[in-house]
């Protein structure tokens, strides 16, 4: 069985997050992790974007792929934090064009809490944003288990 070894980027307004979400969903294959539902993976890199307009994301990954990193996700915080990282499409771009590493939008399940505002609030309506969405967008169950 092939290990995957992948990085985390978090969004900077939760610096200070401890990881906990991420690395549940990580090790129980939810969310945008259920990718590697019968795969091995070992994470390489945690960081922060560093703020907008995200500076790390120049240089963070760089790092990551030393450690080995084939795919850098970034995190659920990116799309559930209000506003939304506006940042985010140019992030994707960026990462795939200068590093040509994979890149997957999202970490552990959107909270349901989270689900609700954004859809009151019509936020993710894009085609764009629910391509975004789509990896992390569990039953209710599942979000509600995150909330």
């Amino acid at each position: 069985m092939e290990k995957i070894k992948l990085g985390i980027i978090i969004c900077d307004r939760y610096r200070t997050c401890a990881g906990g979400k991420c690395l549940r969903a990580l090790r129980n294959r939810e969310g945008a992790f259920s990718i590697y539902k019968d795969q091995e993976v070992e994470l390489v890199g945690y960081t922060t974007c560093d703020g907008c307009p995200g500076g790390n994301i120049e240089y963070a990954p760089e790092e990551m792929i030393k450690n080995g990193a084939q795919v850098i996700h970034l995190a659920t915080g990116l799309v559930v934090g209000y506003p939304p990282c506006p940042h985010l499409a140019h992030f994707c771009d960026f990462l795939e064009a200068q590093y040509k590493v994979r890149v997957v939008v999202g970490t552990h399940p959107i909270p349901e809490k989270y689900r609700k505002i954004h859809a009151q609030l019509k936020t993710w309506e894009s085609p764009q944003w629910q391509t975004f969405i789509g990896p992390t967008l569990a039953d209710e169950p599942t979000r509600l288990a995150y909330d």
